[in-house]
């Protein structure tokens, strides 16, 4: 607003309006336009040059909750915090005419304004009065107010990440962590706690605190203890909020749970009325789940290094076989459990040389060319057999002095087995990935160099069908891959087994009508209702019928039966194939294992579909058995939980 809509008339600098007291000011020479002056939508104030006011709007009065008569005359000051003033200098002056200020109320309350300021001038061009007009920017400010706590929460958190994740000493690091976030949330305490529930009262160990100083005798151990049955049904990433009875305000969000043990994050105030904000509970969320990945770390490097040590500890104390020898040959001393398959009793072979116990050529290896000139080096033999074992060893020779040694003999039976089933494994799994690859990248050229329509669309065709087949080993390596790390988690739920049973037919079937190997169900026109993981059931049937096309000649068929019992549900699925020998059924799903008849007839596969379907149904409490016979056929029996 300017002096067009609210004239005055003049009033000569310095004029002195009516005393605080009285209340009176001189208004019948003034016109404000009155009706215009209540009607407009802002604060309006209109100030004399002795920085008092003489008028003020409706909208100025309701806002500072004054009665016109008690506001008339009143100081700037009394009304208007002016810090580097509100002054006739700065006013009259030619510096900035808008301010951020703050308004006092009548009963007390304060607001943060942003005033607008201009000088009136009368007739004669001298300053009569001067405008103040008043907008609320609370609003603004809070908005201000919380960016600024996000920034510094924000802070924060990339701090203790930084700390967290670059430290070796994370333990060290977790109460920095926890004294940063409670400084930031403003509450007097945090601590992560462990409530342990597998014996017959809970018991309560506060792993990390911090506290502020003035609230140090706190025990959070007191208020956790009222909350149990909270923190055991809390899940993951739910935060907990409620009072206590001594009125402390109490937060907790769970880190992690595990059978019988919950780790949590806990946040303590003094003030019982706490009211934590959205943005407020997204920074306990992250913070909770950043030390919980901290703390998980912390324990698998812990359980790596114990696991290592007591490997070590045990390889040292307990080797499968030691034998002390002279440069001789001679046997000094020798031990071994009693159980172990080359295990012969210390009076028997104590005082002989190793050459009239083994074989000459495996000793004469053990102990080296050089040994007759003493003993000087370590030495090593790998893979080597004894008459009157099936098993593996390799040796270690340790020299003790030149005229000693310690010869440590280990079983690496299985060891070798591994490597071998590894070294088939990446062989196959190469010429499967490397076949459709070659025969994708072919299609791609004959696709580039164009062609007949028919021809282009069998391109296509083949190509899609090539990086299927590629897709699908890939998702089994995978699959196999979370299987063996423990990072699937598989779902209890009730579920309609025969609708997986007909969706993981229909997902075979185009493969079996391809080699006309027709596959049957034979269930129950009711639902069958069983406890598991749809998505990890429908991987099993599709792997079990996908093996039972694939192993079947033309023309073959393949039954599919389900039957009800009280507390199971039994599927056996039937095949006409080339069948299992009998010593591969013990091997058939151990990771990579593939039976000799089949890899002598050159059927592609990666060994690892059976140890899927295995590990998926002992993880949702079932079994699987097989029967088979060579050149007659295949049954494998799945049994699961039944649901009501």
């Amino acid at each position: 607003m300017d002096d067009k809509t609210i004239p005055i008339s003049k009033v000569a600098p310095g004029q002195k309006t009516a005393n605080r007291n009285k209340k009176k000011v001189n208004t019948g020479s003034i016109n404000y336009q009155r009706a215009l002056f209540d009607q407009t939508g802002e604060c309006v104030f209109i100030i004399g040059l002795d920085l008092r006011y003489q008028a003020a709007n409706r909208q100025a009065l309701s806002l500072l909750g004054y009665e016109e008569h008690e506001f008339i005359g009143m100081s700037v000051g009394e009304v208007m915090s002016l810090d580097e003033g509100l002054t006739h200098g700065s006013i009259l002056g030619e510096g900035p005419a808008i301010y951020e200020r703050v308004l006092k109320r009548k009963d007390g309350s304060t607001l943060p304004v942003e005033v607008s300021t201009a000088i009136v001038n009368n007739e004669n061009d001298e300053p009569a009065y001067i405008q103040s007009i008043a907008r609320d920017i609370s609003s603004r400010k809070h908005v201000e107010e919380e960016l600024k706590r996000q920034t510094q929460i924000l802070s924060v958190i990339s701090d203790a990440t930084a700390n967290l994740l670059q430290s070796s000493n994370i333990e060290a690091r977790i109460p920095e962590v926890l004294e940063s976030l409670g400084r930031t949330m403003g509450v007097s305490s945090c601590c992560i706690f462990e409530v342990t529930t597998s014996s017959d009262q809970p018991v309560i160990k506060v792993q990390y605190k911090w506290t502020k100083k003035d609230f140090a005798e706190f025990d959070p151990d007191t208020v956790i203890a009222e909350h149990i049955p909270s923190i055991l049904d809390s899940s993951s990433g739910h935060i907990h909020s409620s009072k206590s009875n001594n009125q402390i305000s109490f937060s907790l969000v769970t880190i992690r749970s595990a059978r019988g043990q919950s780790s949590c994050l806990g946040l303590f105030d003094e003030h019982s009325d706490r009211i934590w904000s959205e943005a407020e509970l997204d920074v306990i969320r992250t913070s909770a789940n950043l030390i919980g990945s901290a703390l998980q770390r912390n324990d698998y490097e812990e359980t790596i290094r114990l696991s290592e040590r007591r490997n070590r500890i045990m390889l040292s104390a307990l080797p499968d076989l030691l034998i002390r020898v002279d440069r001789d040959g001679m046997i000094l001393d020798y031990s071994v459990n009693p159980n172990h398959p080359l295990y012969v009793h210390r009076d028997v072979i104590a005082g002989r040389k190793l050459a009239d116990t083994w074989p000459a050529d495996v000793a004469e290896k053990i102990l080296g060319e050089d040994h007759e000139t003493g003993f000087t080096v370590h030495h090593l033999v790998e893979g080597f057999k004894l008459p009157y074992s099936d098993d593996e060893y390799e040796s270690r020779l340790y020299p003790i002095s030149a005229n000693e040694a310690l010869i440590v003999i280990r079983d690496v039976t299985e060891q070798s087995m591994l490597n071998q089933m590894k070294s088939d494994f990446i062989n196959r799994a190469s010429h499967e990935l490397r076949t459709p690859v070659t025969t994708a990248i072919l299609l791609c050229e004959l696709i580039q160099e164009g062609g007949e329509p028919d021809e282009l669309d069998e391109y296509w065709r083949s190509l899609r069908s090539e990086l299927r087949r590629q897709k699908i080993l890939i998702d089994r390596l995978l699959l196999a891959g979370r299987l063996e790390s423990g990072m699937m988690k598989l779902e209890h739920a009730t579920i309609d087994l025969i609708s997986i049973l007909l969706e993981a037919v229909q997902a075979v079937k185009p493969i079996a009508s391809k080699k006309k190997v027709s596959i049957n169900l034979y269930a129950p026109t009711e639902p069958v209702y069983v406890i598991g993981d749809k998505s990890a059931l429908e991987q099993v049937f599709i792997n079990l019928i996908n093996n039972a096309t694939k192993f079947s000649p033309e023309g073959k068929s393949i039954n599919i039966n389900l039957t009800e019992a009280d507390e199971e549900v039994v599927i056996s699925l039937i095949d006409q194939g080339y069948g299992i020998p009998p010593e591969a059924i013990s091997h058939l799903f151990e990771r990579f294992y593939r039976a000799k008849n089949v890899t002598v007839a050159e059927i592609p596969g990666s060994g690892i579909g059976l140890y899927i379907v295995k590990s998926i149904v002992d993880e949702l409490g079932g079994s699987i058995k097989v029967e088979s016979e060579l050149n007659k056929g295949t049954m494998f029996v799945v049994t699961l939980k039944k649901s009501e």
